[in-house]
This record gives C-alpha cells, sequence and structure tokens, in this order.
C-alpha cells in the first residue's frame, strides 16, 4: 500500500490519528516515504499541531524537510492542488540510507548482559 499510494492523507481524529501521521513522517525523515503528508483541517483542526511542528522546526529539533513534507488545507479541493505541486526535498543525511538492501550483512555484537 505505501508503494502504491500518492501521498498519506490525515482528516480530524484522535491518538490513533496522530500515531500514523507521526509513523509516516518518521518514514520520511529516514527517507523510506517520499510523498506528502496531507492534513485536512477542517475548522482550524490542526492548527496547533502545524504550530507545534513550526517550533520544533525553528528551534532545530526536526530538519527543515521533515517539516516541508506536510501539507495543510482546509478543503479537499485545496488539499487536492496542493499535493499536486508537491516536490519532496530529502534530508541530506536520511539520502545517504539505503533501506531497500534490509540488514547490513556485518553483524555486531552487543553484551546485553544485566549487571546488578
Amino acid at each position: 500500500m505505501l508503494n502504491n499510494s500518492h501521498a498519506f492523507i490525515a482528516l480530524p481524529g484522535g491518538i490513533s490519528t496522530l500515531e500514523e501521521i507521526f509513523q509516516i513522517a518518521s518514514w520520511a525523515q529516514l527517507n523510506i516515504y517520499h510523498k506528502p503528508i496531507g492534513l485536512l483541517n477542517v475548522d482550524g483542526f490542526f492548527n496547533r499541531l502545524l504550530s507545534f511542528l513550526d517550533q520544533v522546526g525553528e528551534e532545530n529539533f526536526i530538519p527543515h524537510s521533515a517539516r516541508q513534507i506536510f501539507i495543510s488545507a482546509s478543503t479537499a479541493e485545496e488539499m487536492i492542488d496542493k499535493l499536486e505541486d508537491f516536490v519532496y526535498k530529502p534530508d541530506s543525511v536520511a539520502t545517504q540510507i539505503d533501506w531497500s538492501k534490509g540488514s547490513s550483512s556485518k553483524k555486531c555484537k552487543m553484551d546485553l548482559s544485566l549487571h546488578l
């Protein structure tokens, strides 16, 4: 489904909606997902979330590329127009990671023993 979609669009919702939004956002930041996240901002429902994303971006907790993937519109027509105009600009660090190859052939040994 991820590869066949053109965008992820969220309607106003609860905790599960937010979890899905940020799951897709984290995939975008890791260069796994390259499509926009549309927030259908009916009656300003997502205004505080968008303000939060702006703030964490300004304070450098997230890169600009992580913020720019979010598209907000108050109507379906406006959303479609914005999604059609969207151009993905990947994070320069994340583009160096190739997730399609699966796990690395090198095995790392970690000491996971508990010492009390």
